[in-house]
């Protein structure tokens, strides 16, 4: 017996969202393509204000739960003027700067739906990111994009060998360094932990706990040129390889306790700042980083140049991402929980 509800159709009054889904290294990217209001701004980061204070109730119905979950993740794409277009990155806890995960799949999206002109064997593309302009690259055969990659903003260290208090843990270490996004960069077994799922509760906990004490003892956040960008995105724990043929792992913990399944391409473009800036990583040399689930980017150092008062680098990312469905969301404005709610 089949059953079949192609002949119902939701309330007029009630929001339609289509989106498409997919995911880089695990990490979810709910990409929101018709149905969400128009954006208004001159720029992304215009665009990035005006859906928080308009429609930020729109981003808890689609992050939260009972459509998502507490690491849901997803963008909304809009139009650019100095770019092939514009994204908006979106969490549970508001609107980031930079996504290097999304931004990942979002260039296979671009390239595989026609959203710019593709030219085989390789089509490099520009996104307007609230941090900046990203140019993106993938290798295209069939119309089938992969080995994509992306160069980051300049990245830069803010600080190395920083030291704060933080409740349940003590004194600690840390290294601050911003690849499009700030993070606070620590080495996971001088704590105690490692970078695997297990300690997945305890990661988020003490990230947070050290997010928010870096945050309160810092006051160093502060981007050059950018106010919007002055904030501390997350605590990333480093560790030692698990898998072979990687040089480190990485586990980010961000916005309000999620945790990237990707290694974080925003990230990782921080932490190539910092191990060029300590005389470890050479231009053109590749780093290759795991995430806690073992999947992987691969980043390298193209260029340095002078950004404000940093000795910056540019930073590229690669690595893969794939399509998990497509949905079309709606929000019935009688369901008491139509903005969402999260449970841990």
């Amino acid at each position: 017996m089949k059953f079949s509800v192609n002949n119902y159709s939701p309330s007029r009054d009630w929001i339609r969202i289509q989106t498409l889904d997919m995911h880089t290294g695990g990490e979810p990217l709910r990409v929101i393509l018709d149905g969400f209001p128009e954006l208004k701004g001159k720029n992304v980061l215009e665009c990035r204000k005006y859906v928080k204070e308009h429609y930020d109730h729109l981003r808890t119905a689609l992050m939260f739960e009972p459509r998502g979950h507490a690491d849901m993740y997803g963008c909304i794409v809009v139009s650019s003027e100095v770019a092939d277009f514009g994204v908006v990155f979106m969490h549970n806890e508001g609107y980031s700067t930079m996504c290097g995960h999304a931004t990942i799949a979002i260039t296979k999206l671009a390239l595989e739906s026609g959203w710019v002109a593709v030219e085989e064997p390789e089509t490099s593309i520009t996104i307007e990111a609230p941090c900046g302009i990203l140019t993106a690259s993938a290798q295209v055969k069939n119309g089938v994009a992969h080995h994509i990659r992306f160069l980051n903003v300049p990245s830069f260290v803010v600080a190395l060998d920083e030291e704060t208090e933080v409740p349940g843990v003590g004194k600690i270490t840390y290294d601050l360094a911003y690849g499009g996004a700030f993070y606070a960069y620590v080495d996971a077994e001088n704590l105690g932990l490692s970078c695997t799922p297990d300690n997945y509760q305890q990661l988020i906990s003490t990230g947070m706990n050290i997010k928010r004490s870096v945050m309160r003892a810092s006051n160093k956040v502060r981007h050059p040129f950018e106010e919007d960008l002055s904030f501390l995105y997350g605590t990333i724990f480093i560790g030692g390889p698990i898998s072979e043929g990687v040089n480190s792992r990485n586990v980010c913990v961000f916005a309000e306790g999620e945790v990237d399944r990707s290694p974080t391409g925003s990230g990782v473009s921080g932490r190539v700042a910092i191990h060029h800036h300590r005389n470890e990583l050479a231009m053109g040399e590749s780093m290759r980083i795991e995430s806690i689930l073992g999947s992987t980017f691969t980043c390298k150092i193209v260029k340095t140049e002078k950004y404000g008062p940093y000795f910056a680098v540019i930073p590229e990312v690669s690595g893969e991402a794939y399509y998990t469905g497509k949905n079309e969301f709606w929000i019935d404005p009688n369901d008491p929980f139509n903005k969402g709610f999260i449970l841990r």
